[in-house]
């Protein structure tokens, strides 16, 4: 027995709000959900929207996070709360909780995983988007569970404003956070993720990087080499640099899978040392080239992670989705966001309930038997199957 459904709202965030949430909710799953997905706007009354569907629903296996725009069943929202649950006899829920993310990535992701039973055999994972090092908390959890345990999710945000995100457990409301909800049982799922960009010019190897920080390439300040590539669209970084990500064409043990490339969003720029910080790690040594995409490549890169999802997922049934999609596609997309999640919606079936939201970056595997990473710019899709 499997029952999963979502529920949006578009109103303010009030008590009342939650409770009607928590009660349609109910009402569409016949009954009360084993566990919650909450993902809003960063709106003023988060804490009562959260203590109102946590007096209904009466589980303290609620998780979610703020976001760059909602994902439900009726599409693209913002401004919105959407809320997601699922109840099934086939696998069990836990949820873990980290506090003081940003600085203690690596050994917050050890205590995440230590806070999980021995038999979790899949987890969805939402983190700060700001102060947090993605990288650094899926190497902390990978020590405990190992690389092979699938991790899916992402880091919250807060509308574009790059201010301050919240991250949500039972009805707790934190920041500078990560949480988790572990399932174990008879978890059937697939996992497919794709951008719609692809390497342009000569590779470059990485010469000088710590952390998220890139200083060199092939000798050279990085941000001579981009702003050499970008002529007079120079000046509007890190802005532009969503329109062509850095795809990292080998990196440690995670090369490239047919057409797709681990990609990393400009975020920073230092015009004196010549350096850019991206959204998440540069190893160095890595070779790296510019990227680039158009609307017609992003949507059909969303349909192909839906057929990928579809494929891992075998001879299940898909029940529900999970779609965790990166804001600089939101961005680039503009008015046809929508599309993407039409798409995918088309490929899977649009009677399967869909939830998730639009990130400040994406954890996934690389491949249905690849590690998990932080991605950027990439839409990610998880497939609970039945």
């Amino acid at each position: 027995m499997f029952k999963s459904a979502v529920v949006t709202s578009e109103d303010h965030f009030t008590l009342g709000l939650g409770r009607r949430l928590g009660e349609e909710l109910i009402n569409k799953i016949g009954q009360t959900p084993d566990a919650c997905w909450i993902f809003c706007a960063p709106k003023q009354g988060l804490q009562q929207v959260l203590d109102g569907i946590y007096e209904v629903v009466g589980t303290e296996k609620m998780v979610g996070c703020t976001t760059d725009g909602e994902i439900s069943s009726i599409g693209l929202t913002t401004g919105s709360i959407v809320l997601g649950g699922i109840t099934s006899d086939q696998f069990q829920f836990e949820i873990a909780v980290v506090e003081g993310l940003g600085s203690k990535s690596e050994t917050a992701g050890r205590q995440l995983a230590e806070a999980f039973g021995k038999d979790v055999g899949y987890i969805q994972l939402f983190s700060d988007g700001l102060t947090g090092n993605g990288c650094a908390l899926l190497r902390g959890m990978a020590t405990i569970l190992g690389p092979e345990l699938p991790i899916a999710g992402g880091t919250a945000g807060d509308d574009g404003k790059f201010k301050q995100t919240w991250q949500f457990a039972g009805n707790r409301v934190l920041t500078d956070a990560a949480v988790a909800v572990g399932f174990s049982g008879d978890v059937k799922l697939g996992t497919g993720i794709r951008s719609g960009w692809t390497p342009i010019g000569l590779a470059k190897k990485v010469t000088r990087a710590s952390g998220n920080i890139l200083y060199e390439l092939n000798g050279e300040p990085a941000l001579n080499v981009f702003e050499r590539f970008l002529g007079h669209h120079a000046d509007q970084l890190p802005a532009i640099g969503v329109e062509y990500p850095l795809g990292l064409l080998s990196t440690a043990g995670e090369d490239g899978d047919e057409d797709y490339y681990l990609l990393r969003a400009t975020m920073t720029v230092d015009r004196k040392e010549g350096s850019i910080s991206f959204a998440g790690e540069i190893p160095e040594g890595a070779m790296v080239s510019l990227t680039c995409g158009d609307t017609d490549s992003i949507l059909a890169a969303s349909e192909k992670a839906a057929e990928l999802a579809l494929a891992d997922l075998g001879d299940h049934e898909p029940a529900m989705i999970f779609c965790y999609s990166c804001m600089a596609r939101k961005i680039v997309l503009g008015r046809l966001t929508q599309q993407e999640i039409n798409r995918i919606r088309a490929v899977i079936g649009t009677s399967v309930p869909i939830i998730g939201f639009y990130t400040y970056g994406e954890y996934c595997r690389m491949r249905c038997d690849g590690p998990n990473v932080l991605h950027n710019e990439t839409v990610t899709l998880s497939l609970l199957g039945v």
